[in-house]
Parts: structure tokens; C-alpha cells; sequence
């Protein structure tokens, strides 16, 4: 089986990126993450991607200063030079201009913690606390040029707590996130995934698994 090579791009500490590498690491699964990406060199996920053998990189954006498409060039060459397929956003906290989101559509997801297209943005878990919804979750999603708005891959609901704080509810989504983003990356290295309408079709009978329901979580 020839897998398709994934790049991550993270800014923080890495969370989803080891769910992923952690799915990855099993011969049969359909992607190798091939490189990790972040830009900021404190980035504790670079320290974890380093320890699992994942070849990693920091293109700092600071540099750059105002100049977005300059730092996305220089991200881009890094990527084309290592043949990566897909890439998947794991808290990379840079907005990407069109010209790039272009340039990777249909190959780039992102997680987030929300059940979208409700509480795009920050702040997701006081947002929904705020709201007194009942549900609350994540979200993968193909990346387009407007921010958490792309077609939805598949989700995972979690129970909103009367006792629940920001950092209570928060746990629980990531626990959420940790299962349906390698799922998601499965599906789309095996060829799986199309969009028709605006909207993501997955080939074959999972899409029973489209909206995976945690009402215990």
C-alpha cells in the first residue's frame, strides 16, 4: 500500500498532531505523517513530533512581518519539496490567504472545537457555555477561504454539564477531537471523501459514521 504523506502544521503543543501520528504509527492506516510544521519554534509539538521520528521545521512568520503570502511561499516550497499530499491544521494559529487555501483545496482539513457552523472563532467553550446550549463538540472540516466554514467531514457531540466550566467542557471535546480526526484523515488518504454542493460525501456504508454521537462523553 502506497500512503499518502501528510504534512501537520501546529503553533502550540500539539494535541491532535499526536492523535494523528499515535493512528498513523499502524502499518495499515493510509497516511504517514511525513513532517510536522510549526511557526513558532517554542511549539512544545515539535519537541513530541521529534520523539515519535516525525522530521520537523519551523518557518517563523515574524520575519515575514505583514506579508502573509511571503510566508506562505515559503511554507508551500517547504511542502512541495517533500511531496506532501495533505495537510492537516492542528492548531496552527495563522490565517491562510485564499491564494493558498486555493492552492491546497480539497487537500487541507482542520479541526475544531465546536459543532460548526455554530461558535466559529475562539473562545468556543465559553462561547457555548454562554449560549446554555446542550450539546456541544468538534468539527473536521476541508479548509476554504472562510474561516471554520468549509464542508463538514464529521463531528462528535458531547454533552454540555450543569456543573460545567470552560476547562471541564474543554476535556471532553479534545477527547472527542483525538477520535474523529484520524478518522477523517483515513477517509480522505483512502479517496473516499468528495464534495458535491458545498457539501462531503464519504463513499460507501460509513456514512452511518458521519455524526458520531457521544452522549455519555
Amino acid at each position: 500500500m502506497l500512503r499518502k504523506r501528510v504534512a501537520i502544521l501546529i503553533s502550540g503543543r500539539g494535541s491532535n498532531m499526536a492523535a494523528l501520528i499515535a493512528a498513523a504509527s499502524d502499518p495499515s492506516y493510509p497516511a504517514a505523517i511525513t513532517l510536522v510544521v510549526s511557526n513558532r519554534a517554542d511549539a512544545a509539538g515539535l519537541i513530541r513530533a521529534e520523539t515519535a521520528g516525525i522530521a520537523t521545521r519551523v518557518i517563523d512568520h515574524k520575519p515575514f512581518g505583514k506579508d502573509r503570502a511571503a510566508f506562505e511561499r515559503a511554507l508551500d516550497d517547504k511542502l512541495s519539496a517533500v511531496r506532501i499530499d495533505f495537510i492537516c491544521l492542528a492548531g496552527f494559529m495563522r490565517l491562510l490567504t485564499p491564494w493558498f487555501v486555493a492552492k491546497w483545496e480539497g487537500r487541507m482539513i482542520n479541526i475544531h472545537p465546536a459543532l460548526l457552523p455554530a461558535f466559529k472563532g475562539l473562545d468556543t467553550h465559553t462561547r457555548a457555555l454562554a449560549a446554555g446550549v446542550k450539546l456541544h463538540g468538534a468539527s473536521v472540516h476541508f479548509v476554504t477561504a472562510e474561516t471554520d466554514s468549509g464542508p463538514l467531514i464529521v463531528q462528535a457531540a458531547v454533552p454540555v454539564r450543569d456543573a460545567d466550566t470552560p476547562d471541564t467542557l474543554a476535556a471532553r471535546v479534545l477527547a472527542a477531537e483525538h477520535r474523529i480526526y484520524p478518522l477523517a484523515l483515513r477517509w480522505l488518504a483512502e479517496g473516499r471523501l468528495t464534495v458535491v454542493g458545498g457539501r462531503c460525501k464519504l463513499a460507501e456504508a460509513d456514512n452511518r459514521n458521519a455524526m458520531l454521537i457521544s452522549p455519555h462523553g
